[in-house]
């Protein structure tokens, strides 16, 4: 069976007195040591060690980028060996605003190659795919989602597929309070899970957690988890709030 995981990520958003009223919050919840799920909170850089140190044990760390490669005169930029030597053991790419803001644009090879560098120093990936609006208005949902994660595919060696978490985050419906609805997600997962099984292998396909983000809340969550190929949330907005703590209680609908 797939561990349910549910990622929460905080983007550009925190000051170390939210995080401490926030982690203060999110640590009144029920410890889920040896249970069937994991929560993995994906932090801004400057505040890793910080959201560690208040955080609940039970739950992990993830940064929200790393460098294409090796450290060295890349300015601003962060190795995914840096992200190793503090602990953290996650990390987001190829997020939706990575990809589609202007001023970044990161590009589906530029994502792969982060994501295999990545796994290579020993971390492991929330790796983000999804369409636009317009993208899904032309019947392009899938074109998409399967020509971002082949750019992924031809990157990895089959083992490399344990260490990665596909987030199914349809553009149209982050941060817009727009959802898809249970059955809309759970297609796209479906045939997430069936591309994996054709383009890698039925045993990946099965064993491959895929996680669905957009507009995910306490109030949408248990249905959204009922679906069998819905392994999990990655959750923006939502993750900021205590109710957080209702998202991941999600878990017990499987």
């Amino acid at each position: 069976a797939r561990k349910f995981i549910v990622g929460g990520n905080w983007k550009c958003n925190g000051t170390r007195s939210m995080i401490t009223d926030l982690c203060k919050e999110l640590g009144k919840g029920e410890s889920i040591a040896g249970k069937n799920v994991e929560v993995v909170i994906g932090t801004p850089y400057l505040y890793a060690d910080y959201t560690r140190k208040n955080l609940r044990p039970d739950w992990s760390i993830a940064l929200q980028n790393s460098w294409v490669g090796k450290g060295g005169a890349f300015t601003g930029e962060i190795s995914a060996e840096m992200i190793k030597d503090i602990g953290v053991g996650w990390v987001i790419l190829g997020h939706s605003e990575r990809r589609n803001l202007p001023q970044l644009k990161e590009s589906d090879e530029t994502v792969a190659i982060k994501t295999k560098y990545a796994i290579n120093n020993g971390l492991q990936v929330m790796f983000c795919c999804g369409e636009l609006l317009e993208e899904r208005e032309a019947g392009k949902t899938m074109e998409v989602n399967e020509r971002q994660c082949a750019a992924l595919a031809a990157k990895l060696d089959v083992a490399d597929w344990a260490k990665v978490v596909i987030a199914y985050e349809p553009v149209w419906a982050i941060g817009t309070g727009k959802v898809a609805s249970p059955e809309q997600a759970q297609e796209v997962h479906e045939k997430l899970r069936a591309w994996l099984a054709k383009a890698v292998n039925p045993r990946v396909a099965a064993q491959t957690r895929i996680i669905y983000g957009g507009s995910v809340t306490d109030k949408n969550c248990m249905e959204l988890a009922q679906k069998p190929d819905i392994d999990g949330f990655l959750v923006g907005g939502a993750s900021l709030k205590p109710d957080f703590l209702k998202i991941v209680d999600a878990y017990k609908a499987k």
